[in-house]
């Protein structure tokens, strides 16, 4: 098994992965995030937070990551508002 390095910087819900293959970002909160690894490839990661089970999806090189975006800013935006409901 080799050895990994990632370092993240969160800035809301945008995240900046540093790692050994690369930079690649991402966005989303907790549940869903998608972005592109530091190798190019685009992603999306759907997880039932606290428990440790998730589902990672990737979608290869290129295309358009617009639609994920904005489907991951709007549900960061509802989980924020019910959060601050709660």
């Amino acid at each position: 098994m080799g050895f990994r390095y990632r370092k993240s910087l969160n800035f809301g819900p945008f995240r900046v992965n540093v790692g050994t293959g690369g930079v690649g970002f991402s966005v989303g909160g907790r549940g869903f995030r998608t972005g592109v690894s530091g190798s190019g490839r685009r992603y999306s990661t759907f997880s039932l937070p606290g428990t440790g089970i998730s589902y990672h999806q990737g979608h290869g090189k290129g295309g358009c990551l617009l639609p994920l975006v904005l489907l991951a800013v709007g549900a960061g935006a509802l989980l924020l508002v019910l959060d601050l409901l709660a």
